[in-house]
């Protein structure tokens, strides 16, 4: 049986790894920085990216377990209007996060991470007018080696 991408990747710490290095890299971009840097930000806002990530990765349902779910998810990014240009951005943070995090350089892993990501960016940009019409009841994302498993 193939490696999940979680296992693969390192397992918590590296997707931990990973959140932070992203989280720095959005920072440090010009215009990502505004909405990364706003006070409202929950202070385990790294922690709980990086459990989401695992989770959609496919490790342990931990996110899900303290409460954590999609549709809150899609609703605090919705609404913002047109966001097209900061979720090309975000990918590219993210990608370059990979290298910074020390995760693994091999191509089909990496490819299914900017797969993933790219997807992820158009899923949180389906409702830019309306944070009130996301669907409840989204469950987290599954992702695996050839796209999404579940969600």
């Amino acid at each position: 049986m193939e490696q999940t991408l979680y296992e693969f990747a390192g397992g918590d710490v590296a997707l931990l790894k990973l959140a932070r290095a992203h989280h720095a890299r959005c920072l440090a971009d010009p215009e990502l920085n505004h909405p990364f840097s706003h006070p409202g930000q929950h202070p385990q806002h790294v922690e709980r990216l990086a459990a989401y990530w695992a989770e959609v990765f496919g490790g342990a349902p931990s996110y899900s377990q303290v409460g954590g779910n999609q549709t809150h998810l899609i609703a605090m990014h919705a609404g913002n209007g047109d966001m097209s240009d900061l979720g090309r951005r975000f990918v590219e943070c993210f990608v370059a996060a990979a290298d910074d995090a020390g995760l693994p350089a091999d191509t089909r892993f990496r490819e299914a991470l900017r797969a993933y990501m790219e997807w992820a960016v158009q899923e949180f940009d389906r409702f830019p007018d309306d944070a009130t019409a996301v669907p409840v009841g989204l469950t987290t994302p599954r992702w695996g080696w050839d796209g999404l498993l579940s969600g």
